[in-house]
């Protein structure tokens, strides 16, 4: 185990974290917008603290560089999900709003699920680039995932919306973090060059819808039950798409494919528990009806 991964580790996730906060505690200001609503944004980055929160977040990014150099995803990854536990107490300030106590043991449960998870998997590295028809088939398995998320935001409200968003979120996170592995080595060799790839336009598109998606989960519920769900699947992802497209390879022995399965359940179980406290339950309530309009498009529960 490596000490600088580890430290830079925790240090992305604190960054993470207060980034994080900042952002929802401005974006619940704003009347609730459909999912990838650019004009959501386009208010969003007219207030001054929701753009101050992308100096932790590009701290946090830079951290996590440095901790994926020196240490293992197994061991990076897990940490990672650890600055929930600070950005929960500092969104319930920020938002004025008590503190949900059962999210604690939620994130615990979603880090050792997903620490699990990575550790029985132990992924190999594969190819460096990979195909057109590698890219298609990511897109046969993420396109309706993703169309799922955002059709059942149609129906949902609060905790659940939250989830879903949040899902779709780290869905576009895990394959921008994919489509900026496969230019990262062009990058070192020859950097002018990635203005003609395909893959950096891509890039840019999914990136920016997955931070609207982002601005959108965090309207929607308290912070835990988005960033639980994005720290878990952006990972998942990762991996997904590194067996599919970068041909990685993953451990399917019968014991460690038994693990994986668990923990691939506790981690939805996890999520699933984030964001179904009784308040999210009284403000869907409120949303089918129990309360006007104006307290329908007030924040939710932080």
């Amino acid at each position: 185990m490596s000490a600088v991964a580890v430290v830079a580790a925790l240090g992305s996730a604190a960054a993470f974290a207060v980034g994080a906060a900042l952002e929802q505690s401005e974006a619940k200001k704003e009347e609730r917008a459909p999912p990838l609503d650019p004009r959501l944004l386009l208010r969003l980055v007219q207030r001054p603290r929701w753009l101050l929160a992308w100096v932790p977040e590009g701290i946090g990014t830079a951290l996590q560089a440095v901790a994926l150099t020196f240490g293992p995803l197994i061991l990076v990854e897990p940490l990672l999900i650890t600055g929930l536990f600070l950005a929960i107490p500092l969104s319930a300030a920020l938002n004025r709003r008590p503190v949900h106590t059962r999210d604690y043991a939620v994130v615990a449960l979603g880090g050792a699920s997903l620490a699990a998870f990575l550790i029985a998997a132990d992924p190999r590295p594969g190819i460096t680039e990979p195909s057109v028809k590698d890219w298609l088939g990511v897109a046969l398995w993420a396109g309706p995932m993703l169309g799922v998320c955002l059709a059942g935001t149609l129906f949902a409200h609060n905790g659940l919306r939250a989830v879903l968003l949040g899902v779709a979120s780290g869905l576009l996170y895990g394959i921008a973090a994919s489509l900026l592995k496969a230019l990262t080595e062009q990058l070192s060799v020859e950097p002018i060059a990635v203005l003609t790839r395909g893959q950096t336009y891509a890039l840019i598109v999914v990136g920016l819808a997955a931070v609207i998606l982002n601005q959108n989960a965090f309207q929607s519920s308290r912070i835990a039950v988005p960033l639980m769900a994005i720290t878990i699947v952006d990972p998942a992802v990762g991996v997904a798409i590194g067996v599919t497209a970068f041909h990685e390879q993953i451990a399917t022995d019968g014991p460690r494919l038994a693990i994986q399965v668990v923990a691939g359940l506790a981690m939805i179980g996890g999520i699933w528990l984030a964001s179904t406290t009784r308040s999210d339950i009284h403000q869907q309530q409120m949303a089918n009806g129990h309360a006007g309009p104006a307290l329908r498009r007030g924040p939710e529960t932080s």
